[in-house]
C-alpha cells in the first residue's frame, strides 16, 4: 500500500482537484485507490459521491479502531475501485496547532488496520491518497507520519510559490521528528496557462528552488476540470478536448507515483554521498497514453525523466 500526502500550505491551489485527478487516473488503470479526505471542507468526499457511512474520519481520529475505519470507508460513486474514507466538518476541532505524539500516529494506526478489514479475497488497496487542509495542524503533520511520500501542489503565482516552500520545510521537519521514510515525490504546478509569461517566470522560480523537484508533467488550466468536478464525475469520463488533456497529465503524474514506490531513491535530506538503487525500469509516457487514452490521439508530451532528488537551495 503507497501512500501519498497531497499538501500545500496554502489554500486554493487545487490539491483536491489532485488528489481526484490522480483517482480518476488510478481507476482507469485499475489501481484500486482508498482517499482519506482530511480536509474539513470535504470537496473530495462531496466529489467522490460515497454511501452514507455509520463513522467519519471524525470517529477514525478519536479512536482508531479496525471497528470504525470499516465504518468510515465506502465505494465511491465513481465505479468499483476507487474508496472513500469519509470527511467530516468535524475534525476541524480536531486539527490541534501543537498535538501530541499519540495523536500524530491515529492516521497512521488507523490505516494499518485496513489491512485487517480486508476479506481474504479482496483485493488490497494498492493506493492511499491524502488529501490535507492548507494548514500545517494536526490533520496535515498527521497525513506526514502516516505517508511515504508527499506530493506539494502549487500553482504559478507568487504566493502559491511561498506556500511551496514552507510545505517542504513541514515535510522535512516531520521527516527528522516521526517519519524517517517520507520522501518528497516532487512539486506540481497547477492551472497552468502556456502562454502566461508570468506563470513562466514563476516556474522557473520553482525549478531555481527545487531543482528536478518540480514535475516535468505540469496540469493544465481548463474549464473542464471544474465541469467534471461540478458533475461529480472522474476527469476521464468527461469526454471534452480540455479533459482529454487534463487527463493525459494525470496519467503521466500518476505514472511518477506508482514508480515511486518502486524504487528506493537518495533522500533529498541525506548527503549527497549516499548510494541510490533503482528496483524497477522506468514506463514512458508513450507506454501510459497507449493503455489509458484508447479512443484519443493526445498532443505529443515531453519526456518525463527519472524522479531525481537533490537538496533544494531555500531562499
Amino acid at each position: 500500500m503507497h501512500t501519498v500526502a497531497v499538501l500545500s500550505l496554502k489554500g486554493g491551489v487545487g490539491k483536491t482537484t489532485v488528489a481526484l485527478g490522480l483517482a480518476s487516473a488510478a481507476l482507469r488503470r485499475g489501481v484500486r485507490t482508498l482517499v482519506v479526505d482530511l480536509d474539513p471542507q470535504c470537496n473530495s468526499t462531496a466529489t467522490l459521491e460515497p454511501a452514507d457511512t455509520e463513522a467519519t474520519l471524525f470517529h477514525v481520529l478519536q479512536k482508531p479502531t479496525p471497528e470504525n475505519v470499516r465504518a468510515a470507508i465506502a465505494p465511491s460513486g465513481w465505479g468499483e475501485g476507487v474508496d472513500v474514507l469519509v470527511g467530516a466538518e468535524e475534525v476541524e476541532g480536531l486539527n490541534h496547532p501543537d498535538p501530541g505524539t499519540n495523536k500524530l500516529s491515529r492516521l497512521e494506526t488507523a490505516l494499518a488496520a485496513v489491512h485487517d478489514m480486508l476479506e481474504e479475497d479482496e483485493q488490497p488497496y494498492q493506493l492511499v491518497l491524502l488529501d490535507c487542509p492548507p494548514s500545517l495542524g494536526q490533520l496535515t503533520r498527521s497525513a506526514l507520519v502516516a505517508a511515504d511520500r508527499a506530493l506539494l501542489v502549487t500553482e504559478p503565482t507568487m504566493f502559491a510559490v511561498s506556500g511551496v516552500q514552507r510545505a517542504f520545510e513541514a515535510v522535512q521537519a516531520e521527516r527528522e521528528a516521526h517519519n524517517p521514510d517520507l520522501q518528497p515525490l516532487g512539486v506540481v504546478v497547477n492551472r497552468v496557462r502556456p502562454r502566461s509569461h508570468e506563470h513562466q517566470f514563476r516556474i522557473d522560480e520553482l525549478r531555481d528552488i527545487f531543482g528536478p523537484l518540480v514535475m516535468p508533467v505540469a496540469l493544465p488550466d481548463r474549464l473542464a476540470v471544474q465541469q467534471a468536478q461540478g458533475a461529480c464525475m472522474p476527469i476521464h469520463m468527461w469526454n471534452t478536448p480540455g479533459a482529454r488533456e487534463v487527463a493525459l497529465a494525470f496519467n503521466l503524474l500518476l505514472a511518477r507515483v506508482l514508480r515511486s514506490r518502486s524504487r528506493r531513491t537518495r533522500s533529498v535530506f541525506a548527503p549527497p554521498e549516499e548510494e541510490v538503487y533503482e528496483e524497477a525500469p522506468e514506463e514512458t509516457p508513450e507506454d501510459v497514453a497507449e493503455k489509458t487514452t484508447e479512443e484519443h490521439t493526445p498532443p505529443e508530451a515531453g519526456p518525463i525523466g527519472r524522479p531525481q532528488f537533490m537538496e533544494p537551495h531555500l531562499p
